[in-house]
């Protein structure tokens, strides 16, 4: 059984953006030799997601509008208790807690198993800081 890790440092400079970071996985799972296994992508802070999707850019503009209905950005602690403790994030989190942490992505002679269109996103909900993805692929 082989393992392989890396890690990608992303800073957003907007507060809510979506980045394509499949190129960088498929990097990772070509260095990991890893012909048969799983690869998950994990996204290490709790304002931030990582999603499989279609690289459409009215879908990502439509996954923006939409967050922003079910969690509108609002710094105040009136709109969310979280913004007590300092933070203006309260939206951020709740963004992340929809859109998921991680996924995982079958390797299949040695590259990654995706349905047709299917790509994976980095989503930032609190941007403007560094932040760290993880990559680990196992397998044989």
């Amino acid at each position: 059984m082989k393992s392989h890790t890396r890690y990608l440092t992303l800073e957003v400079p907007a507060r809510m953006e979506f980045v394509n970071i499949t190129s960088e996985v498929r990097e990772a799972v070509a260095e990991s030799g890893v012909k048969e296994g799983l690869c998950l992508v994990n996204a290490m802070h709790i304002t931030a997601s990582v999603f499989i999707n279609d690289d459409e850019p009215g879908l990502k503009e439509d996954y923006k509008r939409w967050l922003e209905r079910l969690a509108p950005f609002d710094a105040s602690p009136k709109a969310y208790r979280h913004n007590l403790s300092g933070e203006d994030n309260g939206d951020a989190h709740h963004k992340r807690q929809v859109m998921g942490r991680e996924v995982v992505v079958a390797v299949t002679g040695g590259a990654l198993d995706f349905g047709p269109w299917e790509q994976i996103f980095y989503g930032e909900f609190d941007g403007r800081r560094p932040k760290r993805i993880l990559i680990k692929i196992i397998g044989e």
